[in-house]
């Protein structure tokens, strides 16, 4: 006779074997606690041209420290829409791409809430090379993980204002940050409009020959935003590319959007990746916040 406890291993171990790796969630992966403390602090730093700018610190999970900034046009009645304003690699919530968004999203009665990546801006500690497929690949993995907790934590710094909108929230993202802004917008419903500029799905063609095993893949399963994009449905998704990116290849671009579900729309740019008009992208993004959000 088998044993109460045997048998229990055996349907577990049955039931693992069942499972496809599609029916394993990677979602769950960015679970956390909602109720953990933020120990946030947001001070003035400026109050002209009709903006209130704050600098924002908050804790996130793994005991990260979040910096940002805050913009908050004055003169609006009621609670007003803030969007999420998220860099590429290598930069800061203060570079001028950034900048020039901040300026247009608030000129249009949005808060803007700009935070830095892991590893970036106020926050960068070690100037290891970003690089997923070698060297320090599983760093430069945690550095993008890692964001995804730092923005959901961002949302549940912005639920604590009663001066914004917590059902008008909106992200836009751009390059790494449109990368890893598909994840966080996958796993995060609270994000009511998306927009993602200049990003790709399915990292392992993105990374060549190279990262096509089967390790690889499993590697890059929590951080790919083609395992994560469907997910936004049913809120609305808005794609900005570049038709000659050198930097992000356009087949990625068009998987990506392939793979997310309706509403979508796409939007392409006759441009390489360093050279799309940005004011252009800025002023579709807020077309877009203004009929969705």
């Amino acid at each position: 006779m088998i044993s109460k406890s045997l048998l229990f291993i055996l349907i577990v171990s049955i039931g693992s074997a069942c499972l496809s790796k599609k029916e394993i969630s990677v979602n769950a992966y960015y679970n956390y606690d909602h109720d953990f403390p933020l120990n946030d602090s947001v001070n003035l730093l400026s109050d002209s041209a009709g903006i209130e700018l704050y600098s924002v610190e908050y804790t996130s999970t793994h005991n990260e420290r979040v910096t940002g900034l805050l913009s908050i046009p004055r003169g609006k009645t009621g609670s007003i829409p803030v969007i999420i304003l998220l860099h590429g690699l290598g930069d800061r919530k203060t570079v001028d791409y950034i900048e020039a968004g901040n300026t247009l999203l608030t000129q249009h009665g949005y808060a803007v809430l700009r935070i830095d990546v892991a590893n970036h801006g106020d926050r960068k500690v070690y100037d290891y090379d970003f690089d997923l497929t070698d060297g320090y690949k599983y760093w430069t993995r945690d550095i993008i993980s890692q964001t995804v907790f730092d923005l959901r934590r961002a949302v549940d710094f912005l639920e604590t204002r009663d001066d914004l909108d917590k059902d008008r929230i909106g992200f836009f993202g751009i390059s790494l940050g449109g990368m890893i802004g598909t994840v966080f917008c996958s796993v995060d419903n609270r994000v009511a409009v998306p927009v993602i500029a200049l990003a790709g799905g399915n990292l392992s063609l993105m990374f060549g020959v190279d990262a096509i095993t089967d390790e690889a893949k499993e590697y890059f399963s929590i951080i790919d935003p083609i395992n994560f994009i469907a997910e936004i449905k049913p809120r609305p998704l808005l794609m900005i590319n570049a038709e000659n990116d050198e930097v992000i290849p356009p087949i990625t671009s068009k998987m990506l959007f392939k793979e997310a579900s309706e509403p979508k729309e796409i939007i392409w740019y006759n441009s390489k990746h360093r050279d799309l008009p940005v004011e252009e992208a800025y002023l579709s993004a807020i077309k877009w916040f203004d009929e969705k959000l």
